[in-house]
């Protein structure tokens, strides 16, 4: 992989991860155009290096509503905070599960194949599509905003973005639009899919980054540390960019552009 290679990639991620589309379909689709030969298991420790780089973007951007968050967790006080932690917390007990328990089956769907990934995002444009036809168009008429995210809202989220580590099944408009359709505030919503995600990125992070502290896995020898540090930067700063851009989206109701872009991208993902 050259460093302009990981410049791309780098952008790709930061772009799609918070746009419905797919991290992790665009990024086997870069792959699969660019012609980057690296193995499933260096794929894997690139991609999830630019995930983190991601998520320290949803925390620079929502700062202001995560801090408060860790400090009410960390301090053990009963409020609202607190709770709200609970939710984001049970939410992430699927993916957990499918990550410990299914992690090499999960990883053998990141192979290359372009037809799992075209399929995927036909998918997530039916998801979005009938999010906006289902809930949001009406709430949009009406200037009715959604309930707050509850307990029951966030197993069911949880749900969805286990469901969503298919390579094209988009994490954030597979948890937004299920959250939209349960009749949850867009916005909130929203912010919430962004905050689900932190727990199990950084706690596979974390260890991946034991192993290799161990020495028992190392890091994929296809990818350089110039290579990483670039893809790295690229993936934080346009992450920022699109996080705000999103949550701005959301608010607004204009998922439904994206239903067009996956279903075209996934039918072009078929033919290829």
């Amino acid at each position: 992989m050259t460093w302009f290679e990981a410049l791309i990639m780098g952008i790709v991620q930061g772009l799609s991860e918070y746009l419905p589309i797919s991290s992790s379909g665009h990024l086997e689709i870069c792959r699969s155009m660019l012609g980057i030969d690296i193995n499933g298991a260096e794929a894997l420790d690139f991609d999830l290096a630019l995930h983190v780089a991601t998520v320290l973007s949803t925390i620079t951007v929502l700062r202001a509503e995560f801090v408060p968050l860790c400090r009410s967790f960390f301090t053990l006080r009963r409020d609202a905070n607190t709770t709200y932690v609970w939710k984001l917390i049970v939410s992430c007990i699927p993916i957990g599960i499918v990550g410990l328990c299914f992690k090499d089956q999960v990883e053998a769907l990141f192979g290359g194949s372009l037809t799992m990934v075209g399929v995927c995002l036909m998918v997530t444009a039916l998801l979005l599509a009938f999010a906006y036809f289902f809930r949001t168009r009406e709430a949009i008429a009406t200037h009715r905003a959604g309930r707050p995210v509850g307990w029951a809202d966030a197993i069911i989220i949880g749900l969805s973005q286990a469901v969503a580590v298919l390579p094209g099944l988009s994490r954030s408009g597979t948890t937004i639009a299920t959250g939209i359709i349960l009749g949850d505030d867009r916005s909130a919503v929203a912010r919430f899919s962004f905050f689900m995600v932190i727990i199990p990125i950084l706690g596979e992070a974390l260890l991946d980054g034991v192993k290799m502290a161990s020495g028992s896995e190392e890091f994929g020898s296809g990818v350089g540390a110039m290579q990483l540090l670039i893809g790295f930067v690229a993936a934080y700063v346009v992450g920022c960019l699109a996080c705000r851009w999103m949550l701005n989206i959301v608010s607004r109701g204009r998922m439904i552009w994206f239903a067009v872009y996956c279903a075209l991208m996934g039918l072009a993902c078929i033919v290829w």
